[in-house]
């Protein structure tokens, strides 16, 4: 089980009131959400082995160069990624918190988590959950790697292989960032081909494939595309030459080895009962630890 570490802490920041505090006032909404979901997701889905991936670098440089507006919308006033100010200090607790069980992280700098799961499931041989809320991670959907994702909640996770992927947005589960890099993304900054919408895209990626197939296709002539589309491809030519390695994820981050065993038992009992005291989570890391127990070595 691959979890998209980020999308998960947000998503419990925003599910969980900040209200909810450690004994010396801190919020630790967070804290608690991302425990519970991720207990909940190991009890239900029974993993062997888990990976919390990080993003090292939210918007990493080489994204930038090649699609400029990549996730420029969510940049600070002072630079950085936007994140809630009762959010960011509740991230190196939350680490910690992890550490302690024993449950794996990963990360590489001048990657996004998006890369660090894709690399992880590529290289892999047994079956992988892979849970993000970010469509781009569909494109990891094969028989052997199943996308959980988490758009309408953890209670509500849409199981996404490659026929539901398919049967859902019309296209192959391997073209996913072909006709994203079609539509276009607003929530990463993504433009899309002007006056190409979803059906068109769907249409373009089912005909011809991958990006660089489509725009041989339009250069070569209009035979086969939907009125019209042949010309607004050509019209993007560089768009098109430049955000396909920008929106697919990397299958070559370089990555320390990783412990990814679940352990039945802490593997820092200690620690892990200060942090639960510390932080007020007591009851968030039994439910942890009942999860472990059940499914650890």
């Amino acid at each position: 089980m691959l979890i998209d570490a980020a999308n998960l802490y947000f998503r419990a920041f925003y599910a969980v009131p900040d209200s909810v505090t450690a004994p010396d006032g801190r919020p630790v909404n967070a804290i608690r959400g991302f425990l519970d979901m991720a207990a909940s997701l190991i009890d239900k889905r029974r993993p062997t082995r888990w990976v919390a991936c990080l993003d090292l670098d939210w918007r990493p440089a080489f994204r930038v160069e090649l699609v400029p507006s990549y996730k420029a919308h969510r940049v600070a006033p002072a630079g950085g990624e936007q994140v809630p100010d009762l959010l960011a200090p509740q991230v190196p607790a939350l680490l910690d918190v992890l550490a302690a069980f024993g449950l794996a992280t990963a990360g590489a700098d001048g990657f996004e988590a998006d890369d660090v799961m894709a690399t992880l499931a590529h290289r892999d041989t047994d079956d992988v959950l892979v849970v993000s809320g970010d469509r781009d991670m569909l494109a990891l959907a094969t028989d052997r790697v199943t996308v959980l994702y988490t758009g309408k909640g953890i209670a509500k996770l849409e199981e996404m292989g490659p026929e539901q992927v398919q049967r859902k947005y019309g296209v192959p589960a391997e073209h996913y960032a072909d006709f994203a890099v079609l539509r276009g993304d607003p929530s990463d900054g993504l433009p899309g081909v002007p006056g190409v919408g979803e059906k068109t895209a769907a249409a373009l990626v089912s005909r011809f494939g991958a990006v660089e197939d489509i725009v041989a296709a339009a250069q070569a002539g209009d035979a086969g595309f939907p009125a019209g589309s042949a010309a607004k491809i050509r019209a993007c030519i560089d768009y098109l030459g430049a955000a396909p390695a920008a929106v697919r994820g990397r299958l070559d981050v370089p990555l320390d080895e990783i412990d990814d065993t679940l352990y039945a038992e802490p593997r820092d009992t200690a620690k892990l009962a200060e942090l639960a005291v510390t932080l007020g989570i007591e009851s968030p890391v039994q439910r942890m630890s009942a999860a472990l127990a059940a499914v650890g070595v």
